[in-house]
């Protein structure tokens, strides 16, 4: 497969979840308000969703993925399909206890997540109950994570990309259609979000299938390969733990400052998501498959030169979007939240979290793409004793910037951190003589920086000034802006052709 197609397949996907995300947080905006109803869903919904991204797609994932193509490209069929069938029973068997002992222990989960609800037992007893939806979530995702890395492996990208998908669906039907037949009605959205683990797990069973690696119950713990997998989940676990431990850090910095800085953080960190997920989440899901492949090759020299594809690839389309995002703060935050109680000093204050997170934006992406060059030869420790590293210097700029800048010091602190941590994993790529970059990068950064510019010129006289986006009505809003992203994009990528550069340039088959 043209991995060049896949990530604009694994991008579009992305984006299409990340605008229903943002649908779903509209609808039951709509519907709940903003009250008890909605407090006690998301504090139940917010432990099995951090036990996700901790385990099932993230230290899962980079952990299982290199083992697996080691399997396929080295053992057979036969004995990839028997790795996948123990793999998937241990992760079950696993996953089930925790999500039981989730399921019995609600009250105490509780209890700890919001020690505060105890003092109104409705609402206690409401997100036990919600807790005891929602929580079995974690078993349907851990094997929505084991399938899609099999499939990822296989370079059947698409799937996979769409899954998140049906969450999204599935919680906006919960709230717009099944609410009212609901006592009280927010049970809906725990049933949808259990709805949506099903969703996810029964598109993908069908996929599998067609390869052949449908798991079946085979309980072998001491494995080989189970046992190699599990060694490499500890430290990858950890490293994953890093970046939600630094949010969690800056959310209590921020708790101390004026009243409305988290909020503030949190709506510039969901505009930065967007190019993150797009291009990071996609760009590393790609990758990691193929890098597994010529590891376990032993081709070095193919090793290298897709992640020189990867890093070129970055630097094409995150650095525009890092530039977007940092000239059109403004009119971005004013087109999707300045309305209602979202006031002009939210708008302002809100662009400078953006404006700071915009600075290490090319420094998140790049980590994505840097750090599966480590995965994919099943060393993680290397990855991980970096991104501790960085967490320490991220907190040291904390609390350097927060006396002067404030909120935004906090997402300047991040930016520059995983610009730190990037550039830490690309030295020691370079030291462990890992990548070799190929020759024409200095032509390449050149260029790119006379079409970024360009862009960049056209962006700032063709925005007529951040004041007038405080007035608008929405449709001008939503017209003026969708105007700006289209004409950057297009002067962006003119200048880049005009300098030579071809789409077969990029064109890249996946191993």
């Amino acid at each position: 497969m043209n991995l060049l197609r896949a990530l604009v397949t694994v991008s579009g996907m992305t984006l299409l979840s990340r605008i229903l995300g943002f649908v779903r947080d509209a609808v039951i905006a709509r519907v709940f308000g903003a009250g008890l109803l909605t407090d006690a869903f998301f504090v139940a919904f917010k432990l099995p969703n951090l036990l996700r991204r901790l385990f099932a797609e993230g230290a899962f994932s980079q952990a299982f993925v290199p083992v697996l193509a080691e399997y396929k490209n080295r053992r057979g069929d036969e004995a990839t399909h028997l790795l996948v069938s123990r793999v998937a029973t241990l992760l079950f068997v696993a996953v089930a206890i925790v999500t039981a002992l989730g399921v019995l222990g609600a009250p105490l989960i509780v209890l700890v997540s919001a020690p505060g609800f105890a003092d109104e037992p409705d609402k206690f007893a409401l997100t036990v109950q919600l807790t005891r939806i929602v929580f079995p979530y974690i078993l349907f995702m851990s094997l929505v994570a084991l399938a899609g890395g099999i499939l990822n492996t296989w370079s059947r990208f698409m799937v996979p990309a769409f899954t998140p998908v049906l969450l999204n669906i599935a919680m906006i039907l919960a709230a717009a259609v099944a609410a009212p037949y609901f006592d009280p009605p927010v049970l809906a959205l725990g049933w949808g979000a259990f709805l949506g683990g099903v969703l996810q797990l029964a598109l993908q069973a069908p996929a599998l299938a067609r390869l052949g690696l449908l798991p079946r119950w085979d309980w072998a713990p001491r494995d080989e390969g189970v046992r190699r997998v599990l060694l490499l989940m500890a430290p990858a676990a950890l490293g994953v733990s890093v970046a939600q431990i630094s949010l969690l850090i800056n959310t209590l910095f921020a708790s101390f400052l004026e009243s409305g800085s988290v909020s503030w953080l949190y709506y510039a960190d969901r505009l930065m998501e967007f190019p993150s997920g797009m291009l990071g989440a996609a760009l590393g899901a790609i990758l990691l498959p193929s890098l597994a492949k010529h590891h376990a090759d032993n081709d070095t020299d193919q090793y290298s030169r897709l992640l020189d594809w990867g890093l070129r690839m970055t630097l094409l389309l995150a650095a525009p979007a890092a530039v977007g995002l940092g000239l059109l703060a403004v009119p971005l935050i004013a087109t999707l939240f300045h309305y209602g109680a979202f006031s002009a000093h939210d708008v302002e204050m809100t662009r400078w979290a953006l404006t700071a997170y915009s600075v290490g934006l090319l420094g998140i992406i790049l980590v994505k793409v840097l750090a599966p060059g480590f995965y994919a030869r099943q060393n993680i420790r290397t990855p991980v004793k970096i991104a501790l590293v960085t967490l320490l210097a991220t907190q040291a700029m904390n609390l350097a910037f927060i006396w002067n800048l404030r909120h935004a010091g906090l997402a300047l602190s991040i930016g520059l951190g995983a610009c730190l941590n990037a550039g830490i994993l690309y030295y020691q790529l370079r030291k462990q003589d890992i990548f070799h970059p190929q020759p024409g990068w200095r032509a390449f950064l050149a260029k790119l920086a006379l079409a970024l510019t360009v862009m960049g010129a056209l962006l700032h006289f063709a925005m007529l000034g951040e004041a007038r986006w405080l007035h608008y009505s929405f449709s001008a809003r939503l017209l003026h802006l969708g105007a700006l992203v289209a004409g950057g994009m297009a002067v962006y990528f003119l200048t880049l052709w005009l300098l030579g550069f071809r789409l077969t340039d990029f064109k890249r088959r996946s191993a």
